[in-house]
């Protein structure tokens, strides 16, 4: 049975926006994107959980939300970690009932040559980006297909899954191509479950990732982190990816599932 249709009324717009009673769980919801994104579903009116390896580090954001005036809450939560996932989605549950929306953002970038990247350094990268993503989707799913209103995730991939644009990265392209894959095979599976699957692909964007990369060797730099190849003559803010995500998150992307949504400031057109 299909999601129940879009109509008109006089409160529309906000209707497409508004997520109120709903719960978000967001990995990585610390920093960066993931951050912007949180803050973001809690003015919407969400319950949200913030998923870091590290609590301490989603404590801060949940702190400053919660004072804001939003339902926040931090978790600690290790997303390669089978039991650390099956435990971040039980907490939920116990705190807010359900699971109604999910943003996988956590991932780990590290750069190394190619031919000095051993083995367990590229099965740590797909355990935390590949398996990680994968272990969340099958929690929030198995909670979302009986919820009456179904879910929707939101993956965080990356445009380094359709162009290598920064070197030593072999290791985080692979896997994020394999998010894609992964999104577009969800999205065929659950769709008769009401769950919306769909993944964000962001260009070079204005992180703390970002500034650490600059600081390094510029044997690691590439065209990804160069201002000057977008079209708009500037990488992303977290914000403008956040909305992104927001979109797809919001009742606005009813009948979109399946997608890979590129926000690159024109960069893969330049």
């Amino acid at each position: 049975m299909g999601k129940d249709k879009l109509t008109f009324s006089g409160d529309t717009l906000q209707r497409l926006n508004d997520l109120s009673g709903q719960t978000a769980v967001v990995t990585g919801g610390s920093a960066g994107i993931g951050k912007a994104t949180a803050r973001l579903l809690a003015e919407a009116g969400a319950n949200v959980v913030i998923a870091n390896r590290r609590v301490e580090t989603g404590q801060v954001v949940a702190d400053a939300l919660r004072d804001a005036g939003h339902s926040t809450l931090a978790m600690a939560c290790d997303v390669g970690d089978e039991t650390s996932v099956q435990q971040l989605f039980a907490d939920t549950v116990r705190r807010f009932g359900t699971v109604d929306i999910l943003v996988n953002n956590a991932g780990i970038m590290p750069k190394k040559p190619f031919t000095e990247v051993t083995a367990s350094e590229w099965d740590h990268v797909q355990q935390v980006n590949l398996r990680g993503a994968f272990l969340c989707m099958r929690e929030a799913a198995r909670l979302m297909r009986i919820n009456a209103t179904g879910g929707r995730i939101v993956n965080v991939s990356s445009t380094s899954s359709m162009h290598p644009g920064v070197l030593g990265n072999a290791a985080y392209c692979a896997s994020k191509g394999g998010v894609n894959m992964l999104t577009k095979s969800a999205a065929f599976d659950l769709a008769p479950d009401n769950i919306n699957v769909n993944a964000v692909l962001p260009g070079g964007t204005e992180t703390e990732g970002v500034e650490e990369l600059r600081k390094g060797p510029t044997v690691f730099v590439g065209p990804n982190t160069e201002k000057q190849r977008y079209r708009f003559g500037r990488l992303a803010e977290p914000l403008e990816v956040a909305a992104a995500i927001f979109f797809l998150a919001s009742p606005a992307a009813n009948y979109i599932t399946g997608q890979t949504l590129v926000v690159d400031g024109g960069f893969q057109v330049s």
